[in-house]
């Protein structure tokens, strides 16, 4: 095992909660917040309730399900659901400069560890800041395969460190744990999304569950090979690992502080061209008969989102012609309005076929710095609005303001907690630290859950 895989096992064993600059933790806070919504309200999905009835005859206790009736299971199990319902609706945060949803993917497990250990919240919070500052900088220095979801790679095994963290295992049993998560690790692919696969809602589920069972196959005696994180992703599931580039800036900045947060709910790279239709939206007040045809130039990856006829809700979070369409018909794109009526819409489903996309090389030659997009609106009676943007809305030039990812959490958490869950959901989540004991904090929540 290299000598930074080591010295990064020791920064999660040895930083203190005090270690963490408070604003670091501060923000920690709103993405426990944000990712605690998103959570809450993918378990409405009907496949995720379906599983979550199929699993229940088998259900433990000791760890919560955030959803209605506030079931019980064991940890692995809570965070494997926890996990799915996470990447159900394609509104969870992830890294901004790298492929990666971290939060979703470290977050489930600690929250059943930290459930089922009665820990308190600082450790919670400093878990959740380490494991993500382990996804951070793995995802920096490996080059996964072309087709390759960041699901359940590397943050799985960023997950496996943190619950170790949480469970009080010293360095060497982090650098072990991970390297042990190593046989866990998942092949999902992109090909998923356009299909509208949402077995690979699974992949990012799996983080979870192997962050709470992996410190217990180390707890349990369990060994792993020397260079497994190595081979692993620079030989198995990924085509590239850089070990000596993997401490670069410790510290400054923390990785937490470098992620992005979605109002919109698709796909983040689409975002920036959504933001500029937006704009020429409100300019030419277009009636969405009205509109001849939208032109979208933008770099790569987004540039491949552009099925005009996404089969499901899954697969329309990848379509920027359904997107752009439901944003011209109804003018917004928060998760009640990408729903499955959107697909369902006569009107929005006409207008998806007048959305062209293409991709601009000059756009691509910038990405990921920037993500670039430009957007022609152009109507029947031959006026036209074109806007352009460097990236969008919530990017580190342009973060959304605190309130705003409060005003998303309520609309989302008060799918399964009453208006008094909620405002307790926010106030917990902002004087986490504060907590004495998650296993009695998570339990007066759920109190305030719909179906108790």
């Amino acid at each position: 095992m290299s000598r930074e895989v080591e010295e990064l096992a020791r920064l999660v064993a040895a930083t203190s909660h005090d270690d963490i600059p408070e604003g670091v933790r501060s923000h920690a806070k709103l993405v426990l917040l944000d990712t605690l919504g998103v959570i809450l309200a993918g378990a409405e999905r009907p496949e995720v309730r379906a599983l979550r009835e199929r699993l229940a005859p088998g259900a433990g206790m000791g760890a919560t399900v955030w959803a209605r009736g506030w079931p019980q299971h064991d940890a692995r199990t809570a965070a494997l659901l926890n996990g799915i319902a996470g990447r159900a609706i394609e509104l969870c945060e992830g890294l901004r400069l790298v492929s990666g949803q971290a939060a979703v993917q470290v977050l489930p497990g600690i929250l059943a560890l930290a459930q089922t250990r009665a820990s308190d919240g600082r450790s919670f919070l400093s878990a959740l800041i380490l494991g993500y500052e382990v996804a951070g900088r793995l995802c920096s220095v490996f080059t996964p395969r072309p087709l390759a979801h960041q699901n359940g790679q590397a943050s799985l095994l960023a997950a496996a460190a943190a619950g170790a963290r949480l469970c009080g295992i010293d360095s060497d049993g982090i650098a072990r744990t991970m390297r042990v998560a190593t046989t866990l690790l998942l092949t999902p692919s992109y090909t998923n999304v356009v299909a509208g696969a949402t077995a690979l809602n699974v992949a990012g589920g799996m983080s979870g569950f192997v962050g709470a069972l992996a410190p217990e196959l180390t707890l349990a005696g369990f060994e792993a090979q020397d260079g497994a994180i190595e081979e692993a992703l620079g030989q198995m599931v990924g085509a590239g690992f850089d070990s000596s580039r993997l401490l670069d800036g410790l510290g400054s900045p923390w990785q937490i502080t470098r992620n992005y947060f979605r109002l919109y709910a698709c796909c983040n790279p689409i975002h920036p061209a959504l933001d500029c239709l937006h704009a020429a939206l409100r300019e030419l007040e277009p009636a969405p008969e009205a509109i001849e045809r939208i032109e979208v130039a933008t770099y790569r990856f987004a540039s491949v989102m552009r099925n005009p006829d996404p089969p499901n809700f899954f697969a329309s979070k990848y379509s920027l012609p359904h997107a752009a369409a439901v944003l011209a018909v109804r003018g917004r794109l928060d998760h009640a309005a990408m729903d499955d009526s959107a697909l369902q819409d006569p009107i929005i489903a006409a207008l998806r076929t007048r959305v062209q996309v293409s991709e601009d090389p000059a756009m691509s030659a910038l990405a990921p710095r920037l993500r670039p997009a430009r957007v022609t609106v152009t109507l029947k009676d031959g006026r036209q609005a074109t806007h352009a943007c460097e990236s969008h809305r919530g990017d580190f030039n342009d973060p959304f303001a605190p309130e705003e990812l409060h005003a998303k959490f309520r609309a989302l958490a008060g799918l399964v907690l009453d208006d008094a869950g909620v405002a307790y959901a926010e106030s917990l989540c902002a004087d986490i630290d504060q907590v004495p004991d998650m296993r009695d904090a998570i339990a007066q929540l759920g109190r305030h859950a719909r179906g108790c």
